[in-house]
């Protein structure tokens, strides 16, 4: 019998769904299909893919 990795628990709970803020994607692009966003001084694009699904890469 092997053992499995501990996975770690989080010290806060996550947030309840009503209490994020949701914004549509579409607000977000604008209509386009890429956009950069800045983060911390770093810069992040977000694009839809073709099977409309989203990535956020760095």
């Amino acid at each position: 019998m092997t053992n499995q990795p501990k996975i770690p628990e989080h010290n806060t709970p996550p947030e309840k769904t009503e209490e994020r803020p949701r914004i549509d994607s579409e607000k977000i692009l604008g209509g386009a299909s890429t956009v950069e966003i800045e983060h911390a001084g770093q810069r992040y694009l977000l694009r839809v893919t073709r099977e409309n699904k989203l990535i956020l890469t760095k």
